[in-house]
């Protein structure tokens, strides 16, 4: 790098990313610049590099999740936040529409999504709106951090459903967000049952206070098991049809389900099956600005949540096209970057 270029991630075409070379960023009025010094991989910088978004503009400089230090800000910030270590919440809804009235930001149909509809922040560099850029204590460890936007995301998809403490639940998908909500409920007082078919993330999730259900158990099998715990939410966080469907089916009368997962391929379910069982289903989706993030860092400062937990792999940034091929697989949890230092 020298003084008017940085190193980016920039996806050029489907399954096509590359370090490159690109301007460093100027902070407009409002904004404030951040030497990146970590980043997460999501499952959806996974989808994005995959192709499973069609309508995506190349070339994008991807990612999301990312902590570094405020080293410019634009007109109309205050020079006192130089030197902050930050957090991006990198979803920005636009505080007008009826939605956002509506206390509804995470559906905002005028929502700013860096990463995907703008630049994002696998980057030495990341612009973003000063708001968005949230002050990290003290006491939080960078590892911490650097999940902390996942970690909001579980919050919400927790708080979305209508179980409470004492209650049982059910997780299906143990990636990141399936973690941090077993995470989230164990440490909250709820029992919780976890279910993937990868036995390394059961065995995380067991670590993090989840009752195992085995891989090779039927949807019959999960279903009469369920109903005699009296599981009152599943959440779907696997992101994948067939889970869907398999939460569903084996939810007991009368229980939630909260889908959190983002797949773009049918399910295979009935109205009738649904209606019956009186099954009511919810759906998460991010999390509420500026609420969910607010609640999240004092929970991680308290000591409460220890979110670094679910982290699987460390890479340096210059293999970041190797570290998105692996997170491919879709056997680690959490993959983070670490990005070059000054």
């Amino acid at each position: 790098m020298n003084e008017t270029h940085m190193l980016a991630g920039v996806l050029t075409a489907p399954r096509s990313i590359d370090i490159q070379q690109r301007p460093i960023p100027e902070p407009g009025p409002g904004e404030v610049r951040i030497n990146m010094k970590s980043v997460g991989i999501c499952g959806s910088d996974v989808s994005l590099f995959q192709g499973h978004r069609p309508d995506l503009a190349f070339p994008l400089v991807i990612g999301h999740e990312g902590i570094g230090y405020i080293d410019q800000v634009g007109e109309g910030v205050s020079a006192q936040r130089l030197g902050e270590r930050v957090v991006i919440e990198p979803n920005y809804p636009c505080g007008q529409c009826d939605y956002c009235w509506q206390g509804r930001g995470n559906i905002c149909p005028n929502k700013r999504i860096i990463g995907v509809l703008e630049t994002g922040c696998f980057a030495e560099y990341a612009v973003v709106p000063a708001r968005f850029a949230w002050q990290v204590p003290t006491p939080i460890r960078d590892d911490d951090a650097v999940v902390i936007e996942p970690t909001a995301v579980a919050l919400h998809t927790l708080y979305s459903s209508p179980a409470r403490p004492g209650d049982t639940v059910a997780v299906v998908g143990l990636g990141a967000i399936g973690l941090l909500v077993t995470h989230l409920a164990h440490r909250m007082g709820y029992t919780v049952f976890a279910y993937d078919r990868i036995p390394a993330k059961v065995a995380l999730a067991v670590s993090l206070g989840a009752i195992p259900i085995s891989a090779d158990s039927t949807t019959d099998q999960i279903a009469n098991l369920w109903k005699e715990a009296q599981v009152h939410t599943v959440f779907e966080c696997a992101g994948v049809a067939a889970a869907f469907t398999m939460a569903v089916e084996a939810a007991p009368r009368g229980a939630y389900v909260v889908v959190a997962g983002l797949s773009d391929k049918p399910s295979n379910l009935t109205e009738f099956s649904i209606t019956r069982q009186g099954i009511t289903i919810i759906t998460s989706i991010i999390y509420q600005h500026p609420v969910d993030f607010r609640r999240t860092i004092q929970l991680i400062e308290s000591g409460f949540l220890q979110p670094s937990r679910i982290i699987s792999m460390k890479q340096p940034f210059a293999k970041l096209a190797t570290a998105i091929e692996i997170a491919c697989l879709g056997e680690q949890t959490k993959m983070i970057l670490a990005l070059p230092e000054f």
